[in-house]
């Protein structure tokens, strides 16, 4: 859902912030190619529940078992199925790094039923779809994604499907705007 309102809570500087948030936020922005990363001078105002969230968030992205690309494939089709351009324009940026191309964002828009997809992706976009749309995956969806993944990296699939989907939520409801805004 897009909108257009201002933000619920504005994002913090420095007195907000803490000094220590301050410079994740910093950092953070920079890396994500951007000068003002408002996801994190927002969510940096609950102090040490912001760093707690951002290692949990790390060790699902970038850290996680699964191959790079493959993250940016599911954050990419979650953005999509829950309308969150704020989280779609950071991972357009960091997933052309991880090798998703135009044409598979124009594939990723049309999900798991597009042509060109190796099977392994197609049924991973699917439990996507399924987890999004009703909250699980189908024994016949769960069934053909576990054909190309081991039981740790099936876990950490739901796991990074969730975070994604409850960080488009987050986003939605405070109103954070996109960045440049």
């Amino acid at each position: 859902m897009v909108s257009t309102s201002q933000p619920r809570i504005a994002p913090g500087r420095i007195k907000e912030l803490g000094p220590i948030n301050w410079v994740v936020w910093q950092v953070l922005s920079r890396a994500t190619g951007t000068r003002d990363a408002h996801l994190f001078s927002t969510l940096g105002r609950t102090k040490g529940l912001f760093r707690g969230w951002l290692h949990y968030s790390g060790k699902l992205m970038p850290g996680g078992r699964l191959p790079r690309h493959e993250s940016e494939l599911v954050i990419l089709r979650v953005a999509h199925l829950r309308d969150c351009e704020y989280e779609t324009d950071h991972h357009i940026r960091l997933g052309r790094r991880a090798g998703v191309t135009p044409e598979i964002l124009d594939r990723l828009r049309t999900g798991p039923s597009a042509p060109g997809w190796s099977p392994k992706h197609r049924a991973l976009l699917a439990a996507v779809d399924r987890m999004v749309e009703t909250r699980d995956i189908d024994d016949e969806t769960w069934a053909e994604l576990a054909a190309h993944y081991d039981e740790r990296s099936l876990i950490e699939i739901v796991l990074l499907i969730n975070q994604y989907e409850g960080l488009a939520a987050t986003i939605t409801a405070l109103r954070i705007q996109r960045d440049g805004v």
